[in-house]
């Protein structure tokens, strides 16, 4: 008889896990509590240092009311030189680049043909003019005898008509010498205008004709020089207000970065409309340009001064702060803590601006280390390395809108 099987032993639970799991949890939650509450015993009986930021006082100075634009440079006179006739291109008497002044030889075209057709005309002009002398002295012969009742009177009209006919062939014949005379002249090839050559379009041993679209050159008059720019149609009234006063208005053109100053100029002159489709009207602006700094189709950035504010609260553009308040600054007290203070800017002109409301002349503002302020947080002010906002400066415009 076999014995009963009886059924495996059940495993052991652990009894003390749970035990222990919560043991660590209390502990953890004893380490957090002690460490926030040691440090908040730490932080409420020390007190934050005061914050390092730089301080230069409100100046005064004269501040420029000026419009900034992009410009494109532009002559005053560009000429592409044509040929007046047609032949051969015999020589060429320039240089590509060279500067010429007006009626310097540029190239010769063969001018046989035309000296052939001027001799022509001044042999028919002799001949015919040989035979108005005669049918003259036959006129004046005629006259004689008519009043002397020897000839019919008949024969008196007849010669005078002769005459009159013989004056028309001698003066259809001289403007026929004269043209011939003018086509042999055009044989030399001279520049109209005084300026810089651009690169040669046709070499010696070509025909040329008056109907070539490229001509033989290119002419830009390089000194005076011109720079063409837009403004917006909101200053315009500004503008002609100073002009109509009889007021030159300066100009000054700057690299295409807005960094450094080209050269300096005054408005010559502005379009009679405004352009519908972008809301600006055209300027042309005049430069001595000795230098040639400018160069044709080059773009400049141009800072049209119209006015100047005379003896304004002047601040550095780092000083102003934007935020909820609206446009502000930061004005370090005497106890050196800081208070927020709104303002009113006005005109700018590279690293300053002018303050019409909100800040007087001497209260010290932070320019550096304002990104950590708060209204009366503590500070420790230390002045500017260099101060210069009263300083009228010859500062670059920002950057045109849609300057890349």
């Amino acid at each position: 008889m076999t014995e009963p099987q009886l059924p495996p032993p059940e495993p052991r639970k652990p009894r003390h896990a749970a035990l222990w799991a919560a043991l660590v949890l209390a502990l953890a939650a004893a380490g957090v509590w002690w460490f926030y509450f040691h440090n908040a015993n730490n932080t409420a009986g020390r007190t934050a240092p005061p914050l390092p930021v730089t301080v230069v006082p409100a100046a005064t100075g004269d501040m420029p009311i000026s419009f900034t634009a992009l410009g494109t440079v532009t002559p005053l006179a560009s000429v592409t030189v044509q040929s007046q006739i047609s032949g051969y291109l015999a020589s060429v008497a320039f240089h590509e680049g060279q500067e010429v002044n007006a009626g310097d030889v540029l190239a010769q075209i063969d001018p046989r043909t035309y000296q052939a057709a001027l001799d022509q005309a001044e042999g028919q002009l002799a001949r015919d003019q040989a035979q108005l002398d005669g049918a003259r002295v036959d006129l004046k012969r005629y006259a004689a005898l008519m009043k002397q009742d020897s000839i019919a009177k008949q024969t008196y009209d007849d010669q005078s008509a002769t005459v009159r006919q013989l004056e028309g062939t001698v003066k259809l014949d001289q403007g026929t010498v004269d043209t011939a005379r003018v086509n042999l002249n055009y044989c030399r090839i001279v520049a109209p205008i005084a300026g810089r050559l651009g690169l040669r379009q046709i070499d010696p041993g070509n025909y040329v004709t008056p109907s070539s679209t490229t001509g033989l050159v290119v002419i830009n008059q390089m000194r005076p020089i011109s720079v063409i720019f837009s403004l917006p149609s909101d200053d315009l009234p500004p503008v002609m207000k100073q002009t109509r006063a009889g007021l030159t208005l300066a100009v000054a053109a700057f690299d295409r970065a807005g960094l450094t100053k080209i050269a300096d100029g005054t408005l010559a002159s502005f379009d009679n409309g405004i352009d519908v489709t972008t809301g600006t009207f055209k300027l042309r602006a005049s430069f001595a340009n000795e230098d040639e700094a400018l160069y044709p189709n080059q773009f400049v950035n141009i800072r049209l001064t119209v006015d100047t504010l005379k003896d304004a609260v002047v601040i550095p553009v780092s000083a102003v702060q934007r935020g909820s308040p609206g446009t502000f600054v930061y004005v370090v007290q005497s106890d050196n803590t800081v208070a927020v203070r709104a303002v009113k800017l006005g005109p700018g002109a590279g690293e300053r601006v002018a303050v019409t409301d909100g800040l007087a002349v001497g209260e010290p503002i932070v320019t550096d280390g304002a990104d950590k302020l708060k209204q009366g947080a503590k500070v420790a002010p230390r002045p500017a390395a260099a101060q210069a906002t009263g300083a009228p400066a010859d500062t670059p415009p920002p950057p045109a809108p849609g300057q890349p």
